[in-house]
């Protein structure tokens, strides 16, 4: 069984972000010290990283699921919760990622190229960084976000300059194996090669890789042999190598008429538009008539010359197993992929692409829609929906935090001129997992202007200590109510108008 996967379905999820925390500092003889819960730290993030040293997207075929850590919740004492470990998972150079639909989300060349495939949730923030100067003992704290989870397909398409194509057993393996230092299976059974071998060729000063695709049938491109599991490695491929095995016996096979056929397969192909590839018709073409060393496929090879170069092809006579004509061969190969790197080695100054905000942008919208249950307004916007994942729903003030959030951004405003009125159902976030109430409009008399804002304590509100100077200009200040008693007092007594002891025993 091979161990070649080129195509998986990756499920991944990034880490959840830790939820922030709501603390009041205590210390002796310093009751109420003021909030000082810590944030939650970020979830880790899912990274897709090619990696040189691997080939294949087997491991993921056996172990398709994989989650990255969460990060850890806040704490009292200003302390932050740390963050979730990212996750890298190692592919191959040439890897596609697609989503579930088909969209192409990144193409993967280059050495060390990433892609974050799943980002992690944000971590809540404490009541510490709520605190504000209107706010300033908040009770409550925000959650931590979920992080993404996602289907993703991961598609491996062979990096290499020149494909060798053919029917099986045609001699591909072979030629692999003389032209560079790969060691591919070779065998006299069809279907012998049933992962695309990969070597490198050196010819003079140019150096270019060569694949040996798993040999095609008519009607591969439907999905017959193994020619639709194996065609995407050509799509990157600059030069593609007809290998027509001049000494079979199959009946109807002759060299023209393989020739028709995998052209037929290729012109039936379509690459990848998404990738920038071009149709396979406008690759160069080289035909190679093989097994040159028997002497009736020597003599059919010098029949056929003519008519295939006639097409406009070049045409090279070689023997992998002799190997007699191999060095014309590489050389012209190199002359191609040289031509070819020429044309397309496009130099272009990196652009810095600016897209600001628009005036009106609110980042939301609302939507009216008519459902079986009745009449609902959905609002839709990235920053509602992160409002509402962070809102404990448990807390009547994270609640009205929440209110007061939408009301500053212009969401009460947006619902009244969609039509909404008090009482109507309104629903944030996605369909899946959405929040639904039944709105009232927010009242500006109530509790609020008795109580004070929400995060308010009065203990909170009292003025700061008095200043040195402060506390001198009191004191003066009592010394000299102090004495000015005193003398009315003594007044008084000269007056006559407060008796003492003393003229009562005279009495």
């Amino acid at each position: 069984m091979a161990n070649f996967v080129d195509r998986v379905v990756l499920h991944v999820a990034a880490g959840d972000g830790g939820h922030g925390v709501a603390s009041v500092k205590r210390e002796k003889f310093k009751p109420l010290g003021g909030p000082d819960g810590g944030n939650g730290g970020r979830g880790g993030s899912v990274i897709l990283r090619v990696d040189p040293q691997s080939t294949t997207l087997l491991d993921y075929h056996h172990h398709p699921h994989r989650k990255a850590s969460n990060g850890k919740p806040g704490a009292g004492d200003e302390r932050n919760g740390a963050d979730g470990e990212d996750l890298v998972l190692p592919v191959p150079e040439g890897t596609v990622v697609k989503a579930a639909d088909g969209e192409v989300l990144a193409d993967l060349v280059g050495q060390h190229a990433e892609f974050v495939v799943a980002a992690g949730g944000r971590g809540g923030l404490g009541n510490k960084a709520l605190a504000s100067q209107r706010r300033k003992a908040p009770g409550f704290a925000l959650l931590g976000e979920p992080g993404e989870a996602l289907d993703v397909v991961l598609e491996l398409k062979s990096l290499a300059d020149v494909a060798l194509i053919g029917f099986p057993s045609a001699g591909k393996s072979s030629l692999v194996s003389v032209l560079s230092a790969a060691k591919p299976k070779i065998a006299d059974y069809p279907f012998t090669t049933l992962v695309p071998n990969l070597g490198v060729v050196v010819a003079g000063d140019e150096r270019f890789t060569i694949a040996d695709v798993p040999g095609l049938i008519p009607g591969a491109h439907q999905g017959k042999g193994l020619g639709l599991e194996f065609l995407r490695h050509v799509e990157r491929c600059s030069v593609l190598v007809h290998v027509i095995d001049c000494a079979t016996l199959e009946p109807g096979r002759d060299p023209m008429t393989d020739l028709d056929v995998i052209e037929e397969e290729l012109a039936q192909y379509v690459p990848d538009d998404s990738l920038g590839g071009r149709p396979l018709a406008e690759r160069t073409r080289i035909v190679v008539l093989n097994k040159a060393d028997v002497p009736e496929a020597r003599e059919l090879a010098e029949m056929v010359r003519p008519d295939l170069e006639a097409r406009g092809v070049e045409v090279f006579v070689v023997s992998a197993v002799a190997r007699t004509g191999l060095k014309e061969l590489t050389y012209a190969l190199a002359r191609h992929v040289a031509a070819h790197r020429k044309e397309f080695e496009v130099v272009e100054a990196p652009r810095v692409v600016i897209r600001p905000k628009a005036v009106d942008d609110t980042g939301f919208r609302v939507v009216r829609e008519n459902t079986p249950d009745g009449e609902v307004f959905r609002i839709e916007g990235e920053r509602p929906t992160r409002w509402v994942r962070q809102t404990d729903f448990s807390n009547d003030e994270a609640v009205g935090y929440l209110a007061d959030r939408l009301n500053r951004a212009g969401v009460e405003e947006a619902l009244f001129e969609a039509g909404a009125v008090a009482g109507a159902t309104v629903v944030i976030g996605p369909k899946d997992n959405a929040v639904v109430f039944d709105w009232e409009p927010t009242l500006s008399a109530g509790a609020e202007l008795l109580a004070g804002p929400r995060g308010t304590d009065l203990r909170l509100e009292e003025p700061s200590r008095p200043t040195r100077e402060q506390k001198r200009a009191d004191y003066a200040d009592r010394r000299a109510a102090r004495s000015a008693a005193r003398d009315e007092l003594a007044a008084e007594r000269r007056a006559g108008h407060w008796a003492t002891a003393h003229d009562d025993d005279d009495e």
